[in-house]
């Protein structure tokens, strides 16, 4: 279960860098993808987490991921 009235994770900004960056041609980004990318990265978080866990460590570490 997600947490629910939780900040996107996600900063739109920082997406629209990347994809300037990547020099791809594409700017712009729709509503839902921004809505879709932070559900992702909330569970890779949560996913993570779990991980951690069942290795007995309180802390996330790359390795999680």
């Amino acid at each position: 279960a997600f947490i629910s009235g939780m900040a996107n994770l996600v900063v739109r900004t920082q997406v629209k860098e990347i994809l300037k960056e990547s020099g791809l041609g594409l700017d712009n980004l729709s509503g839902d993808f921004m809505d879709k990318l932070d559900e992702k990265v909330k569970q890779l978080v949560l996913e993570a987490a779990k991980r951690a866990k069942e290795n007995g460590r309180r802390t996330i570490m790359g390795k999680d991921v």
